[in-house]
């Protein structure tokens, strides 16, 4: 049985199966990125629920594990070679995930690459982008008075879904036949924009028609379901 007793984080959220891969996450358009990966591929896992809202992240046995204090982050007791490894940056987990599991990734080299990169632009343009949105649209940038910040961050979601659009207007998935980790990357963003945020509207959502279709596809696939609602929220 692995000892994780060397991971301060596992003192503050017990592992009850050390031998499993522990991710410590919200469901938030970056936290089940890796929840539905996971599901995806099959690999056993021991979820545990963080509370931002309550600032969990920046206490010490957390920051332990990710000194960035963000979530997710995992444990994965049989890491490369058979050690324990400890790893943050849902991107970096994501690719990771796809290659230990020999999934989610295409076998091609240069088709590698070009998921990547569109793994990368969720993270380098839509996470940051849609983020701003939703403070400016839904939570504290709500009630600024100056409307320019909400006007810039909406004008370049709406510029960026329709590249995605441009992208899956004809392949059911942004690699094409196959689902890829870039697919599991902007779920929970696209998704969140919309509903969460309740953006749709600023960033005209309803003008696009491949976008709303390739969601459906994407929340129809069971492991996804399951993905968006993982760790599950204390009662």
């Amino acid at each position: 049985m692995p000892d994780l007793s060397a991971f301060p984080i596992t003192a503050r959220w017990p592992a009850q199966h050390p031998d499993r891969l522990q991710l410590y996450s919200t469901p938030t358009p970056n936290g089940v990125k890796v929840a539905i990966a996971l599901e995806e591929i099959g690999l056993p896992y021991e979820p545990h629920f963080i509370n931002i809202g309550a600032n969990e992240t920046w206490g010490p046995e957390y920051l332990s594990l990710n000194p960035n204090g963000k979530i997710p982050a995992i444990i994965d007791p049989d890491g490369p070679g058979g050690t324990p490894l400890a790893l943050w940056e849902s991107g970096a987990i994501l690719i990771y995930l796809a290659e230990k599991g020999g999934q989610l990734l295409p076998a091609d080299p240069a088709l590698r690459y070009q998921t990547i990169q569109w793994v990368m632009w969720q993270m380098g343009a839509v996470g940051p982008m849609f983020g701003q949105v939703g403070f400016f649209h839904k939570f504290a940038g709500r009630e600024w008075e100056d409307k320019r910040p909400l006007e810039r961050y909406a004008n370049e979601a709406k510029r960026l879904l329709r590249v995605l659009e441009d992208r899956v207007q004809d392949r059911p998935w942004i690699m094409g036949e196959q689902f890829t980790i870039a697919d599991i990357a902007l779920i929970g963003w696209v998704r969140g924009l919309v509903q969460f945020y309740g953006a749709g509207d600023l960033v005209g959502y309803d003008e696009l028609s491949s976008v709303p279709a390739w969601l459906d596809r994407a929340v129809a696939r069971p492991a996804v379901e399951r993905g968006l609602l993982i760790p599950k929220r204390p009662a």
